[in-house]
């Protein structure tokens, strides 16, 4: 079953198919026989998305699934009220011990905890960090999810953030009452890119594309905070060559990239300095400190293409996990 997500001008095709599965543990493997350090650096950029839409699980199919998490996880899922938010949790969760277990092909699937800050960001601790043999300098992961879909993105170095966002109003309000609320956020002249759209359909959708890329740069440095965002002001040419100014100054320690996903989403990703991690992340990373060169490694790195699983893929990887781990 062939996808394709237009990626700015260009369509980038997403294969849901099999051949992503051939390697261990039944998940997608990107650069193989990698020997030189910035190759095997790429097999830390990730980045994975499941369209839960489609997905409406009979309750037994619902606590198969969940039993595939460590059992200190289930709460943070069955505390949710509705359905769908209890769908996005669970999701978010298995994606996340899903590319941890691809990426270490680990046969133990409770090896390793993931825990979360105060402001919520999911982070590996330390010492599994070590036990798991991650040898990447200083591996983060980051996950979203809005509307259809659910993903997460991981890179070996730099700070992650991802965000996604479903372009859509909530009921009885129209455009220009929604995103009034939002216009301290915004430097005037985004705010001018968002209000010069040519109907309230694009103004919705230029106002999200400029707030994911807002949220995405919060989240990678771990930060509750939106206070001062009118400060960080986006520059793009077609949502691509992304560049962001912190009161005029060129931020030129981040990236950041804006990826449609289907007619009705976009994602942003953003990648930058371990050293501006929130207070609450900080102590959670693995290195802080870097050489120019070592950072701009990391920084420049190829951004990947997202790779489009469906939630019985993700079971599979996790029951792979498992039944290595009983043969065992």
């Amino acid at each position: 079953s062939m996808k394709t997500c237009s990626k700015s001008q260009h369509t980038l095709s997403i294969s849901a198919a099999p051949e992503f599965f051939a390697g261990d543990a039944g998940a997608p493997n990107q650069q193989q026989n990698t020997s030189s350090k910035e190759t095997s650096m790429e097999e830390g950029v990730k980045r994975w998305v499941v369209d839960i839409s489609k997905w409406d699980p009979l309750p037994h199919q619902f606590s198969i699934a969940l039993s595939l998490l460590p059992p200190q996880q289930h709460s943070s899922v069955t505390r949710f009220f509705k359905t769908q938010d209890q769908k996005r949790a669970l999701i978010s969760r298995m994606l996340q011990y899903a590319l941890l277990h691809d990426l270490i092909k680990s046969n133990n699937p409770f090896l390793f905890t993931i825990k979360t800050t105060s402001q919520g960001k999911p982070f590996l601790d330390l010492q599994d960090y070590d036990k798991l043999g991650i040898t990447f300098p200083n591996f983060n992961f980051n996950v979203s999810h809005h509307g259809d879909y659910v993903a997460i993105a991981s890179e070996p170095l730099c700070l992650v953030g991802i965000d996604i966002v479903s372009f859509d109003i909530p009921h009885g309000e129209t455009v220009a009452d929604f995103i009034h609320s939002f216009e301290s956020y915004f430097s005037s002249l985004e705010w001018d890119n968002i209000l010069n759209a040519p109907t309230s359909n694009h103004v919705l959708i230029q106002f999200y594309r400029y707030w994911s890329l807002k949220e995405a740069y919060v989240k990678a440095m771990g930060s509750g905070l939106i206070e001062g965002l009118n400060k960080v002001e986006f520059s793009h040419t077609n949502w691509t060559n992304i560049s962001a100014t912190m009161d005029g100054k060129l931020m030129d320690l981040w990236r950041f990239w804006l990826i449609e996903l289907g007619e009705r989403h976009c994602v942003a990703i953003a990648r930058g300095p371990p050293k501006s991690a929130d207070i609450s992340y900080i102590s959670t990373l693995k290195k802080v400190d870097f050489t120019e060169h070592e950072y701009n490694t990391g920084l420049h790195l190829p951004n990947v293409d997202f790779v489009e699983l469906s939630v019985e893929q993700l079971v599979s990887i996790l029951q792979k996990a498992f039944d290595c781990e009983n043969r065992g």
